[in-house]
């Protein structure tokens, strides 16, 4: 188990960037977060018509939607996959947000650090079906590095000109959580800023295919039934690509220079469980929280609201609420606890750095979310349904699981507006 707080040195998000199904920017996707839009859909994507999986959330083009030559230049497009595009189309959002760039004087002061569960899938299928089809002397010179885990966190770095401490992280969902930890930690050892986050495009066929395996997947037909967590009609989750990036700051260089700090990245902890069942996940999510709260310095009761995992598998399900209540004891029956994925769905890695960013706006507007498409819970949980709830919030806490066994958790706090510059 890993912890990530420091009293001399905090970590605190100064930027936020999302590139989601539900909107592309942070102000489209929290309005569609907070009004419980779905808009889980027929997959489309060329090659996947004959495929098992039917409803999954997918990144929309066109005016309003994603046009990455619009955020990323056209030699970087050519080199890289879609989820790298989400990835620098994400950081890019978040770095105008934070009014952060590199400064040529210190080019090692900004990092980056992403995760990511699939890779390149799209790209990858492309040039082989170009090596088996045409010959190897059609296979393109960037199939080498296209596909890899890394490439999004190397081609953020290069294109923004960052040269600090880089990384990547291929630990399932619980990436997304993890990747907030590493960047704490490299900010409590002496780096000003990192660009952090994670995006996934696993809608390619061959993505597709290999998730066919998974027995957790939804293979319902009727979008607003294929993903409900907590419910008796539990089946599963849909998959989505998309994705969200932040900028991670040492809190006093960033009030010195006048930035907005948004949220205070206070606790992480981790955990591994193994593939056994699902079961066992109780145990390691409810220490992972624990260990999360005790590094953020928080008492169960200080919990304002719970952004769940919510795989949607009966099993799973039964596993976190059970953990929510062996980590929070008797504020576990009254805690708000929301799954805005549901609307959107999972996108793996991505997954739990899109409920980062729904937490750190729940946490700026006093609003916690609703479930969408979820009506009855069949646990004892206060999971919000139907419309937001506004209450006030200070501190949030975060779950995951992967689907190979790693389980992670962090502690959002509201900033201390006695010590905004603003």
């Amino acid at each position: 188990m890993s912890g990530s707080g420091s009293a001399e040195r905090t970590a605190v998000v100064t930027g936020l960037g999302v590139v989601a199904p539900n909107g592309v920017g942070s102000e489209a996707f929290w309005k569609a977060v907070q009004q419980g839009t779905s808009v889980l859909g027929p997959v489309r994507r060329e090659g996947c018509e004959q495929l098992p999986l039917k409803v999954a959330g997918q990144v929309q083009g066109g005016p309003d939607g994603f046009d990455p030559g619009g955020l990323v230049e056209e030699r970087f497009l050519v080199q890289t996959d879609r989820f790298s595009h989400l990835a620098m189309a994400a950081a890019e959002l978040a770095l105008a947000d934070a009014h952060l760039a590199a400064d040529p004087d210190d080019p090692y002061a900004i990092g980056v650090v992403t995760a990511a569960g699939s890779g390149g899938g799209e790209f990858g299928q492309r040039e082989l079906q170009q090596l088996w089809g045409s010959g190897p002397q059609f296979v393109g010179p960037y199939q080498s590095i296209a596909w890899f885990y890394a490439a999004s966190t190397g081609q953020i770095s290069i294109r923004g000109g960052f040269r600090g401490p880089c990384g990547v992280l291929a630990d399932d969902e619980a990436g997304g959580l993890d990747a907030f930890a590493h960047a704490a930690r490299t900010i409590r050892r002496g780096t000003d800023a990192m660009v952090t986050g994670a995006t996934e495009a696993p809608l390619a066929p061959y993505s597709v295919v290999c998730q066919l395996g998974y027995g957790e997947l939804s293979l319902a037909g009727d979008p607003r039934r294929a993903y409900l967590p907590f419910t008796d009609d539990a089946r599963g989750y849909s998959p989505a690509e998309g994705g969200a990036m932040f900028v991670v700051e040492e809190e006093a260089a960033a009030r010195r220079r006048g930035a907005r700090v948004r949220a205070v990245v206070a606790g992480h902890a981790a955990t591994f469980t193994g593939t056994r069942s699902w079961r066992d996940s109780r145990e390691g999510l409810a220490r992972a929280a624990r260990g999360a709260l005790a590094s953020a310095g928080c008492a169960p009761a200080d919990v304002d609201v719970v952004f769940a995992d919510a795989l949607g598998v009966p099993a799973a399900d039964q596993a976190e609420a059970l953990a929510i209540a062996d980590a929070l004891g008797p504020r576990a029956a009254t805690v708000p606890v929301t799954a805005p994925k549901t609307g959107f769905g999972r996108a793996y890695s991505a997954a739990s750095a899109l409920d980062a960013a729904a937490a750190v706006l729940a946490l700026e507007h006093g609003v916690v979310p609703p479930t969408p498409n979820v009506a009855e819970v069949r646990h004892d949980l206060d999971v919000v349904t139907g419309e937001a709830r506004v209450i006030p919030l200070r501190t949030a806490l975060v779950l995951s699981r992967g689907l190979m066994g790693c389980n992670a958790a962090m502690v959002l706090r509201a900033p201390d507006p006695a010590r905004s510059p603003h």
